[in-house]
């Protein structure tokens, strides 16, 4: 059985052929291609093709980076070509003209050597001629002229070629020729043996693509218009900078720059910094008005002008005044007071001197930030204020070099711009909690800030010109000062703020926050009135603190109960609180007073400790068992208490003869020391005498007077050493009703310095050794 195929080639429908792998294109009926061939097997099939009336099975590879393609990696489908024209090339190639004549598929490969040889099946391509074959070939066709139009790579002329295809066949396989896609897409296209389903597929493709160089022709268009209008804007720049050359004959600056030149001059910075503002200035005047450059040049100018350069407050150096000032806006603190008072009265006599570096070191809500606010208003200086929280950037301090898009000054010179005077009081506050990363060490950075010797020609990287910082008075504050970097503690004059003791507190309320609080919500001191004892339970049972935060917040919830009591129930009758009603207000105490033990105190001994809320008596227990001598710590004691433990151990058995111990307990018996309070982290040597105590006592079974308490370090001798934090100590011994409080000697000349209110009610003794401690304590 044979077919004919346009009139010319007759193609067995059941033939053999040979079998030519194509790379990176996929053939078509009716379609003549140029082929560049080099492989040997191809050159082998095409000359085995030229002895069989020029015929050849053309099928594409299903992956091109393939050189020596098998069987399986050719598609099944391809097209049957004839071979129209072999030229053999100098480098060995051969190109050659095929044209495509009829689909067709491989049923089978055949058993050749040096090529490839397949059996096909040509496809019958007469297909009736239906509307709806019709409706798609005009589709086709109007999509594929809009597609010439819009994809620059495909000739016109091919426009003209089309309307010479009359067949559905032919015009399908034309234009799945001329389409720009990848060899998967066209030999889907390829397969299909229905003329109706190939321009359907053919249709999807060119609508796709469509949208694709439609978005690119949208691309191009943008930048082209953008092109042109910076390319027509520097046009006309360069038009108004030669029309401004010309009109400027005096060599004056007009407009902006004349305006910009005159504030220069009024600013009175130094040489160094008016050179780099005229030289910035004129570099504005040859830059185009609306260039990115100019923007910067002005923003630096506006910087350069706003930051002060010889605008000085007048301080108020009548020390009477400045006194009057700190004692109204806080009670206590002592030491900060003083120490301001005397740089006021060195610049009263002196004239001039570098600003100090105070630095207060306290726990929260102790008043550090508000007295750098008081100690401006003192002076008669303005105040601005840095938070260092978190800051881990050392461009935060100097600032970015102009050379970054958004780039600004530091925190020093855009508060220095704040205060519009060359000398404010700058508070940094929690410089102790500044972190460091990738981005630099921001502690460094303010080692020249808080250098008396260097912050004179203090330099941002923004303004690129020196900054005079010394009539600055700069004051940092902190939590801990263990936590301050050494180089910045080396520099500054560390004056420590231990918190308030309860008779300062009682003052503050009174004096300070109930009048505050009063006037906030509305009420007068006619309709509430607070009792001193109701002040000491809210201080002692509702709030455990340095500082007075938490007293203002139970006070003042206190005050909003007692408006929302007159408001309901039209009361004008004073309230009085007291220690009795204050839970009516408040509710349960949040932290209830512990009673002491009333039993006889044998094998157990009273301390005292400082904490940063001011000071607790510590009760330590020692029990002695049956055992080889093993020590047991607990109750979450530190390393050091651990080893005052030890040490107080290493004393009882040195000395146990004298102290009346009878044999020998390190051998036979076990040792547990317990201080109550477990979850409560404990350390430090001054419980060393106490614990030492508390084992005499269990060793001994002597009681202990209920009514002592001590604190101290021990030696191995048994020398007592000094110990810090007394305030606070002495203050939880009066609180508990303790009489007697035995410390070291050592500590003895700071009893001068403790308010008459703390030692009230107390006998303190002083110690150099442990003998004097035996002596006081037992019953």
């Amino acid at each position: 059985m044979f077919k004919v195929i346009r009139d010319e080639v007759v193609i067995d429908i059941n033939t053999r052929l040979p079998v030519l792998p194509l790379k990176e294109v996929v053939i078509f009926p009716y379609m003549i291609y140029p082929l560049l061939v080099g492989r040997e097997s191809s050159l082998k099939a095409i000359e085995e093709s030229m002895m069989l009336d020029k015929l050849i099975f053309l099928a594409a590879q299903k992956n091109i980076m393939v050189e020596e393609p098998l069987k399986e990696e050719l598609y099944k489908f391809g097209v049957v070509a004839r071979i129209l024209q072999v030229l053999k090339l100098p480098n060995g190639l051969m190109k050659v003209l095929v044209e495509g004549v009829v689909r067709a598929k491989i049923k089978r490969f055949l058993a050749v050597e040096d090529h490839v040889q397949a059996r096909i099946e040509v496809f019958d391509e007469i297909e009736p001629l239906t509307p709806q074959i019709k409706a798609k070939v005009r589709r086709v066709g109007s999509l594929f002229k809009k597609y010439v139009r819009l994809n620059q790579n495909i000739p016109d002329e091919v426009l003209l070629s089309i309307e010479n295809v009359d067949q559905p066949q032919r015009f399908a396989d034309f234009v799945a020729a001329h389409v720009q896609s990848g060899v998967k897409t066209k030999q889907q296209i390829l397969e299909n043996t229905s003329v109706e389903k190939e321009l359907t597929e053919i249709i999807a493709l060119l609508e796709s693509e469509m949208e694709i160089l439609e978005i690119e022709r949208d691309l191009e268009d943008k930048v082209r218009d953008r092109i042109q209008k910076s390319q027509r804007t520097l046009y006309l720049q360069e038009q108004l900078r030669t029309i401004q050359d010309e009109l400027d004959e005096d060599g004056e600056f007009n407009g902006e720059f004349a305006f910009l030149s005159e504030k220069v001059k009024k600013a009175r910075m130094p040489m160094e910094a008016e050179e780099k503002a005229y030289e910035e200035l004129e570099k504005l005047r040859n830059t185009p008005p609306f260039s990115p450059e100019a923007t910067v040049i002005r923003n630096y100018l506006a910087w350069l002008l706003a930051v002060p350069w010889y605008q000085k407050s007048k301080d108020n150096l009548n020390i009477k005044d400045a006194s009057r000032i700190l004692d109204k806006d806080h009670f206590g603190l002592e030491k900060p007071k003083e120490r301001i008072l005397e740089h006021l009265a060195v610049l009263k006599l002196a004239k001039s001197m570098k600003g100090p570096l105070l630095c207060f070191v306290g726990p929260p809500g102790v008043g550090k930030t508000s007295l750098g606010k008081s100690v401006a208003r003192a002076m008669g200086r303005n105040f601005v204020r840095v938070s260092l929280g978190g800051v881990r950037d050392e461009a935060e301090i100097r600032g970015h070099r102009r050379t970054y898009i958004g780039s600004m000054p530091g925190k020093v010179i855009e508060s220095l711009k704040k205060a519009k005077t060359v000398n404010p009081v700058f508070l940094l506050d929690e410089v102790d909690k500044m972190s460091v990363d990738f981005r630099g060490d921001p502690s460094s950075a303010l080692l020249e800030v808080l250098d008396p010797e260097q912050n004179k020609n203090f330099n941002d990287h923004y303004l690129e010109v020196d900054y005079d910082l010394s009539n600055v008075l700069f004051i940092t504050t902190a939590n801990l000062e263990n936590q301050i970097p050494e180089p910045l503690q080396d520099r500054m004059e560390i004056i420590n703020l231990p918190g308030y003791l309860e008779h300062e507190k009682i003052e503050i309320a009174k004096g300070f926050l109930i009048p505050k609080l009063l006037k906030q919500h509305g009420l007068k001191s006619k309709n509430l009135k607070f009792h001193k004892s109701a002040i000491l339970k809210l201080i002692r049972e509702y709030t455990r603190e340095a500082g007075v935060r938490n007293l203002e917040r139970e006070l003042s919830a206190i005050c909003r109960k007692v408006a929302r009591e007159m408001v309901e129930k039209h009361q004008q009758e004073t309230i009085s609180i007291s220690k009795e009603n204050i839970s009516k207000y408040l509710g349960v105490p949040k932290f209830p007073e512990r009673q002491r033990t009333r039993q006889k105190l044998i094998g157990c001994a009273l301390g005292v400790a400082w904490t940063r809320y001011g000071g607790d008596i510590l009760q330590i227990e020692v029990n002695i068992m049956p055992g080889t001598g093993n020590l047991s710590l607990t109750g979450k004691l530190g390393d050091v208490m651990q080893e005052s433990a030890k040490a107080a151990l290493s004393y009882a058995r040195t000395n146990a003869k004298k102290l009346g111990i009878q044999g020998e307990f390190w051998k036979q018996k076990d040792i547990h020391v317990h201080v109550p309070e477990g979850a409560t982290p404990k350390d430090g040597p001054s419980a060393g005498i106490t614990i030492a105590i508390a084992l005499i006592s269990a060793l001994t079974n002597k009681q202990v007077r209920k009514d002592v308490a001590m604190t101290g370090e021990i030696t191995l001798r048994g020398n007592v050493l000094a110990i810090g934090g007394l305030n606070e100590k002495l203050l939880a011994a009066q609180r508990s009703k303790i009489k007697t409080v035995i410390i070291p000697t050592e500590n003895e000349r700071e009893l001068e310095e403790i308010p008459k209110e703390v030692k009230k009610g107390l006998n303190v003794l002083c110690v150099n050794h442990m003998d004097e401690v035996l002596k006081e304590v037992w019953v």
